[in-house]
């Protein structure tokens, strides 16, 4: 266990038992959303080498301008 882990976890401890317990329900939380990104990730490698390989195709074609904030994104 790293320094830096031990000492959030020393810290926790001196939280009330349901606060502690909210904040082992965030972690939990938080390292399956990892797992799941990481299982999502790792599965849509072959489609995003295809993607990327088009995008290159249209750059290539001359099929794509330059990002415009003002124009793309017109509600910020």
């Amino acid at each position: 266990m790293t320094q830096l882990l031990e000492h959030a976890f020393k810290e926790a401890a001196k939280l009330s038992e349901s606060e502690q317990n909210a904040v082992a329900s965030l972690l939990l939380a938080e390292l399956e959303s990892e797992r799941r990104w990481e299982q999502s990730f790792a599965a849509s490698q072959d489609e995003l080498a295809r993607l990327a390989d088009s995008a290159l195709r249209e750059l290539a074609d001359g099929q794509t301008q330059p990002m415009d904030v003002k124009r793309d994104f017109p509600n910020d």
